[in-house]
This record gives structure tokens, sequence and C-alpha cells, in this order.
């Protein structure tokens, strides 16, 4: 007979790899991975499985970009800023005020947007540096998402199909929203990679798009950078999760990672997967 207990229990596990990419000397991306509960907030490693009833977890990447060293030194300034202001937003808040996740999420953006901006120009070595930034707030049922420039969210549900949740902040991703470019157009398109706002940079009415998505047990997310998505279309992510089992879940996000730099590399490239299980 199963245990209530047992049956009731819910696990997150992930998985994280980054590559410089098969033409870069420096990588300009950064994840992060944290277990958040009211007494502190612990970071994880690359892969882990963990009770989702004891913690609540952040999963993110950023893509940076600027001069010399300004764009690696903005991502890991996005992710720092995480690990620094969520925590003390989650101690400080009441779980009724949690349901009000859109508007925390909202403002941890703008503080970080704040301070790569005056860094940006305190600094004349990082002058216009700025950074995109997904992240992903797992609580009991709920995903909470916020985003901005072309990084990307995925939700793979588990009944199958591959939902691309977050919307790319450029004209290109615009239009295939509308259905005016279709995935295999929009690839090609000169202006695909031409932001219109980013953490930092020339941005100066941030506007981050705020989401949430129900999920199932079964049901994966993906956390990306661009650079991944140059070298897989969306049915190879779909194709690479589903293939893996359980017991190889802690090697997703570096299988992702290996056939998109094989294929393309032109990019630094970067996958946070994370399951329901």
């Amino acid at each position: 007979m199963t245990d209530s207990a047992d049956f009731e229990r819910q696990d997150i596990q992930w998985s994280a790899q980054t590559h410089v990419g098969r033409f870069r000397s420096d990588n300009e991306d950064a994840f992060l991975a944290l277990a958040i509960n009211a007494e502190g907030v612990r970071r994880l490693g690359k892969h882990g499985k963990a009770d989702l009833k004891k913690n609540d977890f952040i999963f993110a990447v950023s893509d940076g970009m600027g001069g010399a060293n300004a764009g690696e030194f903005a991502s890991q300034i996005a992710v720092e800023k995480i690990t620094q202001l969520f925590p003390d937003t989650f101690r400080s808040t009441t779980v009724e005020d949690l349901e009000d996740s859109q508007d925390l999420l909202n403002d941890l953006f703008r503080k970080i947007h704040h301070e790569l901006s005056h860094m940006g120009q305190a600094y004349k070595e990082l002058e216009g540096m700025g950074a995109t930034l997904s992240l992903c707030w797992v609580r009991p049922e709920w995903i909470y998402f916020a985003h901005v420039g072309d990084s990307r969210v995925y939700h793979l549900p588990t009944g199958g199909g591959i939902d691309q949740i977050s919307h790319d902040h450029t004209n290109v991703g615009w239009q295939v929203r509308a259905g005016e470019l279709s995935e295999i157009q929009a690839r090609s398109h000169p202006s695909r990679n031409a932001l219109q706002q980013v953490l930092g940079g020339k941005t100066q009415n941030l506007n981050p798009q705020l989401g949430a998505s129900r999920y199932e047990r079964g049901d994966t997310f993906l956390i990306c950078s661009d650079g991944l998505n140059e070298g897989l279309w969306n049915s190879g992510i779909n194709r690479i999760i589903r293939a893996s089992s359980p017991s190889d879940s802690c090697e997703v996000a570096t299988s992702l990672v290996e056939e998109s730099v094989q294929t393309d590399g032109q990019d630094n490239t970067t996958a946070v997967v994370f399951q329901i299980v």
C-alpha cells in the first residue's frame, strides 16, 4: 500500500550547462539555480533533485553584452543581484503577499536594471553594458516567470509538445507571434538579434514580460540563451528532452548544449532544464 505522504510528495529535478561555443574566447552567459525558504538561500549545483514542499526554487539564465569584458560582467551582476535581493524580499513577504508574485518579480528586474544602468554610466569601460534575463520561480503547482531580451523559457507539458512561453524582445519575435514570420524565416532574418530592450544598456523604459504557468507532474521547463536556438530547432529541443529518462536527467542540459554547439556554435550556449517528478 502506498503511503499518503509519498503519494503527495512532488520533487523537482534539474540540470544546467553552459559552453563558450566554438569561436569565442569569453563566455558572456551566466546561469543560476537557488533553493529558497524563510530561513535563507542555498545555491544549487549543476544538477540535482529536491522536495518541492520544503523550498521554493529559482532558475535563471542571463546573456550579457557590451564591449571588452562588460558583457561577461553584466550577466554575472544580473544573477548575483537575484541571489542578493530575492531572499530579502522572500523573508519580508507573507504567504498571502506571495500571491502578488508578478509585482515582486517586476520590482526585482527594475532593481537589476537600475544597477546595470548606473554602473554603465559610472565606469567608462562598462559603458552601454546590458544583459538579457529569463527567470523562473517555482512554487507548489505554479511557476512564475519574468523575462527581458531574447533568452527563452519553454514549457514542455507531460502530454507532449513544446511551447515558448517567453516573448523575444525583438521586432522579428513580434512578427513570429503575429504569424507574419515562420520559425524558419525568423532564424535567417538579418535583424533577428536586434534587441528592443535589455537590462541596462540603452533601455529607457523597462517593460519585462511577466507571467505564470500551472504545471502537472511530468512537465518540463527549459531556460536557455539564444545561442542554443541558433543550433537547435524547437523540434530538436523537444526530441532531446523527451528522449531522456529519469535516470539520465542530470545530462539533459549537457545533451542540449553539446548538440547545439556541434551544429552551430557561433555563440555562447546555455541551458537550464527542470522537471516536476
